[in-house]
């Protein structure tokens, strides 16, 4: 079974459009290095909570939207060895979390084992 590697994020609504971009270009290097799918959701339903939510794990902010996303893989081994490659090769090209167009201390991560995966 695939593997998952899951993100939640807080992106300026004016960076949409840089975002996309920067995910686009991301997803070049995590194709090379054997990532399966890559998927960017931009949110624009997500409710306020009162115990918790996207909004209060963020620290969104009112000018932020809440992205959620992922990136597949064939197993946990090919996204340790696909994610050490993908990430030498981004430090490489010079990009670090202080040049994203989000605040990367607020983004948060993990890798999940798919315990049940239905397609219509």
């Amino acid at each position: 079974m695939t593997y998952v590697d899951g993100f939640v994020l807080a992106v300026p609504k004016d960076n949409k459009e840089t975002y996309r971009k920067m995910a686009a270009e991301a997803w070049t290097v995590f194709k090379k290095h054997g990532a399966l799918r890559q998927v960017e959701c931009w949110g624009d339903d997500v409710p306020e909570g009162k115990l918790t939510s996207f909004t209060i794990a963020l620290q969104r902010k009112a000018d932020e939207a809440a992205l959620f996303s992922w990136i597949e893989w064939p197993s946990k081994e090919a996204r340790d060895k696909g994610n050490a490659a993908a990430m030498e090769e981004f430090s490489a090209k010079g990009h670090t979390l202080d040049k994203l167009p989000f605040d990367g201390k607020r983004m948060f991560w993990g890798g999940f084992q798919p315990i049940v995966d239905e397609r219509r």
